[in-house]
């Protein structure tokens, strides 16, 4: 079987904390975690030509993702958010304006890139700016042969109904969280249970796989292949929650890819996420044992 070539299309920005600052943004995270089960991961962004930029593509390299889709802004720093955790690890995020992210540039390897990609990963934030927006798309629409991922990741007010419904068009794989099904579901007229409510956008959007995480209470998939509810790992000990959902995220896609069965899929992808959660940031060491393509 070929190499898998997996990419995260988006943002890259630092997660900073109160104690440090920890490189992250869910495509890129998505791409990193790819990796760690088997695959190539490679991210496609825009970083500022400041200090945080530098820092963002040394971290990144260490983490052996490929940068070669990764293009410079000499106008725009480097992307950052404040994450704030609560008591639980769980983070709340606060994002700056206008940044290099915002300013997406797709240079010539990017492109090459996607005739390349067995499965592309984006999500709802670096299409705040109408630029990367149009960006995103292009890419998208380059790519015929790839899984195209939509992780929905809805942050502050930086998304509408007209990005959502854009994005799940040209999706092939929707994942969203119990908060976000909650937030979007009077944009789309969702009723019942949230089974019914991922039900519908299933449906309505032709998709092939859905999925639902719950946090600790786990996930429902849904897809050409039936339904599988998991009730989630009880974690004794919970360091923060950044990244987690990347990694689920990442887990689901190679699952499908490799031609898992959903149980498969859901365990997997479960597991993952709760290991990444007993971590600190968003790119732990992931052990061996996580492994997808050995």
């Amino acid at each position: 079987m070929k190499q898998l070539f997996i990419v995260g299309l988006g943002e890259i920005l630092f997660d900073v904390l109160a104690d440090s600052e920890e490189i992250g943004g869910a495509p890129v995270n998505f791409a990193y975690h790819a990796g760690r089960l088997g695959a190539d991961g490679a991210a496609i962004s825009t970083l500022g030509d400041d200090d945080r930029g530098r820092r963002a593509t040394y971290e990144l390299m260490n983490r052996e993702l490929c940068l070669s889709g990764v293009s410079i802004d000499p106008d725009h720093e480097t992307g950052y958010v404040e994450a704030r955790l609560d008591d639980q690890g769980v983070a709340t995020y606060y994002f700056p304006d206008d940044i290099a992210w915002d300013h997406l540039k797709l240079n010539d390897t990017a492109m090459g890139f996607a005739a390349q990609a067995d499965a592309i990963c984006f999500g709802t934030l670096a299409q705040r700016s109408a630029e990367s927006r149009k960006a995103i798309q292009t890419f998208l629409d380059a790519a015929p042969q790839a899984l195209k991922i939509y992780d929905m990741n809805l942050r502050q007010n930086f998304y509408s109904k007209e990005i959502i419904a854009e994005s799940l068009e040209r999706a092939d794989v929707l994942k969203l969280n119990d908060d976000e099904i909650k937030v979007i579901a009077p944009m789309f007229g969702l009723e019942g249970s949230e089974r019914d409510m991922l039900k519908t956008l299933h449906d309505n959007f032709a998709l092939k796989c859905s999925v639902l995480t719950r946090g600790n209470k786990g996930s429902l998939i849904i897809s050409e292949k039936g339904e599988i509810d998991h009730p989630g790992i009880e974690l004794t000990k919970i360091s923060d929650t950044i990244g987690a959902g990347d990694s689920f995220t990442a887990a689901v896609t190679l699952g499908l890819l490799l031609g898992h069965s959903l149980k498969e899929i859901s365990d997997h992808a479960n597991r993952l996420a709760a290991h990444v959660c007993s971590c600190k940031g968003a790119m732990p060491v992931i052990p061996a044992e996580y492994k997808l393509i050995k």
